[in-house]
């Protein structure tokens, strides 16, 4: 088993998921439409293709498609295009029609080719006439489809804010829908993934119907004793020896077993042992490193991520505001309690913000969805430790306590 960091992995470097793999791969051969959830770092992207990769073993045709960088319908349908290409063959409808679009046999032409002149060729009026051949053709292959759109969410909250409606957002969804029931038990199974929450986005639309059709599955983090298994196998696949305790230690400071996170830790401590001439590590490095390494400068690309996919996920900038407070709130305080939410409420109502309780509702759902919070005795504290501490380093100097403000100031930021 490899180290690894920032990429999904597979075959040999896949650790513990077993059950979940079972779980879901007894619902996509029971032809189950899937929304695989999950806080960010959690692994998704690796299950689903670990997934794909077994089932392609077992016959099926896996199809992976990556949406995130789309702005519209057209972009998404020419993504899943780029997907299909190299495994629908050729008699299918939309690739004999290529041929005539470019004036030359789509063999010849490459998989981000044809995204490009497939987008090229798709406007506001075709885009659905075009996806549903596209999969229709998927689902008349003699052998079963698996679909995977990915961070279909941050494609759609994206068109949503370029908009200005959800109008786009409920069309697109409504058309998905309407496709894979209409092909009935010949669709391509679907899997919707990303890294916010779609569930949160069109319960906050108002279209929470437009996604019934998908069966949720949530991915969670690993237990203690599966983050101790994945860290000493690591140590012993890199010939590093490692003191009693540091692997618990670890999974201590990090306080939720994210994989990621795990993956991270682990690869800082080798660093530091390699940088000492060392093949060892104790738990006084595993301090060290876990206050200059994960919180310190060179650990900030990997927590930097949580700001910019919240502001993501949420509407607008009120809505960021208030999430910002609320997680500098529960930093610092320990917790965000219900005196605190009363009084972030008196300060955007002050602002004339429409109404506040409503809107602070919403983003405490996502916060909670996307597991940077959870509920607790006294309200909602931090999931992780990691991210609590880091939290606390950015506002410890910065905030004033919710329940210290005056009645009417303006939240600070």
């Amino acid at each position: 088993m490899n180290s690894s960091t920032g990429r999904w992995v597979g075959g040999n470097d896949f650790f513990d998921r077993e059950s979940e793999l079972q779980i879901l791969e007894t619902r996509i051969r029971q032809h189950n439409h899937v929304l695989l959830t999950g806080q960010r770092r959690m692994g998704k992207t690796s299950i689903v293709r670990e997934l794909g990769r077994r089932l392609a073993v077992d016959g099926w045709i896996f199809l992976f498609a990556d949406v995130e960088a789309a702005t519209c319908p057209e972009d998404a349908i020419a993504e899943i295009a780029r997907a299909a290409f190299p495994v629908l063959p050729s008699k299918s409808r939309v690739f004999r029609a290529m041929d005539r679009w470019f004036n030359r046999s789509f063999e010849e032409v490459s998989a981000y080719g044809l995204r490009v002149k497939t987008r090229a060729r798709l406007n506001p009026g075709s885009w659905r006439r075009y996806g549903e051949r596209l999969l229709g053709d998927c689902a008349a292959q003699d052998r079963p489809v698996l679909l995977v759109v990915d961070e279909l969410p941050i494609f759609l909250r994206r068109m949503e804010t370029e908009d200005g409606s959800s109008a786009r957002v409920d069309e697109f969804l409504s058309w998905l829908r309407g496709v894979v029931q209409s092909l009935g038990e010949d669709s391509p199974v679907l899997v919707v993934s990303g890294s916010i929450g779609l569930q949160p986005l069109v319960n906050r639309l108002g279209i929470p119907d437009r996604i019934n059709h998908l069966s949720t599955f949530r991915l969670g983090p690993w237990d203690r004793a599966a983050s101790i298994r994945c860290f000493e196998r690591l140590a012993e696949n890199c010939g590093l020896f490692v003191e009693a305790g540091v692997a618990s230690g670890v999974y201590e400071a990090l306080g939720i077993g994210i994989p990621h996170h795990v993956q991270s830790f682990f690869a800082r401590l080798h660093d530091f042992a390699t940088m000492h001439g060392r093949n060892r590590v104790t738990q006084a490095d595993a301090r060290e490193v876990y206050r200059t390494g994960l919180l310190g400068p060179s650990g900030q690309n990997d927590l930097i991520d949580y700001v910019t996919r919240l502001k993501e996920g949420l509407g607008d900038e009120n809505a960021y505001s208030m999430a910002m407070e609320i997680l500098a709130e529960a930093a610092t305080q320990g917790v965000f309690t219900p005196a605190a939410r009363s009084a972030l409420e008196r300060s955007y109502s002050a602002l004339r913000v429409e109404d506040a309780a409503g809107s602070i509702a919403d983003v405490v759902e996502i916060l909670e969805h996307d597991g940077y919070l959870e509920r607790a005795d006294r309200g909602h504290r931090f999931m992780s430790h990691l991210l609590e501490d880091w939290w606390m380093a950015r506002f410890r100097d910065h905030h004033t306590p919710l329940a210290m403000r005056r009645p009417h100031g303006t939240p600070e930021m």
